[in-house]
């Protein structure tokens, strides 16, 4: 979260943030009213999660407890009226799949104490009673800032000892006061069992701050990692995970804004090593486990089996499918009562190129499989120029394999309005694959933000895409998914078609399956 303070973005007007999508002209008076009249039709998403209601921003770690997964977010029941009561408390949702969630209200209340609305942090489970609250209390360390001013941001202590369904705070004094700096928020706290104590990352501008501690109440600062060029850092994440290959590594991730750079403004990994103190990357500049325009504030996390073993070899991660450059800027709120939904939760593991690049590869949550309602088996189709598929939906995945000889770009044109006029394109074009969004309604009013690129080889003459469709999103996994591109954008719900093209040469879409899903 960027430039505004949070709670000034928390006021929002539900009747400008629908009326942005409108054509222009519509009298502002009139914006709301227009809007619904317009909802011919749901935009809440099938399959991804969405919050019950008014507003929803950046996901908190989920972790693991009695055999689900407990996932708080940044939740505002107060949205829509703003006000001095606009920020945010934490909501929970379990899940035992990460697919389908059940909502459990609020966890972490807001305004309960002079310090105010609770924003980014951890959850962490306090198996050693380390912090005095019990064995096996869940702990959270979260930003909050009293006067709702930068200068002001400090991070205090919620503790839980009903298995992190309700949290009550640890008096108001901060464990980590401010120390006289603008930014200094969304703590990231793991347990360092090598050495016995807690490490915190925090966010403090261009800089990931490292803390030490032995009871999750007091905080020394020993270190940092010092990052320019991609805006104010926030949202950092550590953990260590096992390569394909056997070998360790460490992984230092923080949502960046690199937009004014050419680079996405997602989440940025560095691979490297860490001491327990310092973390030593293994190159300068890092690389990104996103590159849409909306995967913003993501957090990894455990994967765990049904048992609750620790897969070491993998991970998982969930963003936010959104960007603080146009967060009102969505028709959800007057048609359905909702600003807010998350990416797919993904796997990810952490993999190495020809050139001895480590790098983290996604995948959807295989969980998906068990909620597959009906299955198109297009099988192979050839294509040369355009061909309409006698398809229709707005709710499914799409996998296929393009194989060609020679030609200049192929892909698919996704949620097609009947006169094909409005689309989301995605494939590859030369050296590049991608996904614009430009031809359908998009939030991003200012235009530049409209088509996302990643680094494509032509000469391979073949390129796998995996693709997840939803009422408000496009996700498009390229190859073994080291890159992945997720954006919102909202077609009009009558815009349910489906094509495929080529540009200047013939190509298969080989295995061309689509699958829908009921969750």
């Amino acid at each position: 979260m960027l430039g505004m303070s949070r709670r000034s973005l928390f006021v929002a007007s539900v009747a400008g943030a629908a009326g942005a999508l409108l054509p222009p002209g519509s009298r502002p008076t009139a914006q709301a009213a227009e809007a619904a009249a317009a909802c011919t039709g749901s935009y809440r998403a099938e399959y991804h999660f969405t919050v019950p209601d008014q507003w929803m921003n950046d996901p908190q770690r989920p972790v693991w407890i009695d055999g689900e997964y407990h996932y708080y977010y940044l939740y505002n029941r107060d949205y829509s009226t703003g006000g001095t009561t606009a920020g945010t408390a934490w909501r929970l949702a379990t899940s035992t799949d990460l697919v389908s969630f059940t909502d459990r209200g609020i966890a972490v209340p807001k305004d309960t104490t002079p310090n105010g609305d609770v924003w980014s942090g951890s959850a962490v489970i306090d198996t050693g009673n380390t912090a005095g609250f019990g064995a096996g209390a869940v702990i959270v360390i979260v930003t909050m800032s009293p006067d709702d001013n930068a200068d002001t941001q400090a991070q205090y202590l919620y503790y839980s000892t009903d298995s992190g369904r309700t949290f009550t705070n640890h008096g108001t004094a901060p464990v980590l006061p401010n120390p006289g700096v603008r930014d200094f928020r969304d703590p990231k706290v793991i347990r360092d069992e090598e050495r016995g104590r807690w490490v915190m990352a925090l966010a403090e501008n261009d800089k990931v701050g490292l803390y030490h501690s032995d009871d999750l109440k007091s905080w020394t600062y020993v270190g940092g990692f010092i990052k320019g060029g991609i805006g104010v850092l926030e949202c950092p994440d550590l953990f260590r995970i096992q390569a394909e290959d056997g070998t360790w590594k460490w992984v230092l991730g923080a949502s960046a804004n690199g937009k004014s750079s050419g680079l996405p403004n997602t989440y940025a990994y560095w691979t490297g090593s860490f001491d327990g103190t310092t973390f030593t990357p293994d190159a300068a500049d890092p690389q990104w486990l996103d590159h849409g325009w909306d995967w913003y504030a993501a957090v990894t996390f455990d994967k765990r089996d049904p048992n609750g073993t620790l897969d070491p070899a993998a991970r998982y991660a969930i963003g936010w499918l959104n960007n603080w450059d146009y967060a009102s800027t969505t028709p959800t709120m007057a048609c359905d009562g909702f600003n807010g939904t998350d990416s797919i939760v993904r796997e990810i593991t952490l993999k190495t190129d020809t050139s001895g690049t480590h790098y983290l590869a996604s995948q959807p949550v295989s969980g998906l499989d068990a909620y597959v309602s009906r299955t198109v088996n297009l099988g192979d189709v050839t294509v040369e120029g355009s061909r309409t598929l006698d398809y229709t939906g707005v709710a499914y995945e799409l996998t296929t394999e393009i194989t060609w000889d020679q030609l200049t770009g192929a892909g698919l044109q996704l949620r097609r309005s009947a006169d094909g006029g409005r689309h989301i394109d995605a494939g590859i074009y030369g050296d590049y694959a991608f996904l614009n969004r430009r031809y359908t309604v998009s939030p991003d009013t200012s235009g530049n933000w409209q088509e996302s690129h990643t680094p494509f080889d032509a000469a391979a003459g073949t390129v796998k895409l995996r693709i997840l469709v939803d009422r408000t999103s496009v996700e498009m996994y390229v190859d073994d998914g080291r890159y992945v591109h997720s954006s919102e954008a909202f077609p009009d719900p009558a815009d349910t078609g489906l094509a495929l093209f080529t540009i200047d040469g013939p190509a298969v879409f080989r295995n061309t399956v689509i699958r829908e899903f009921t969750v």
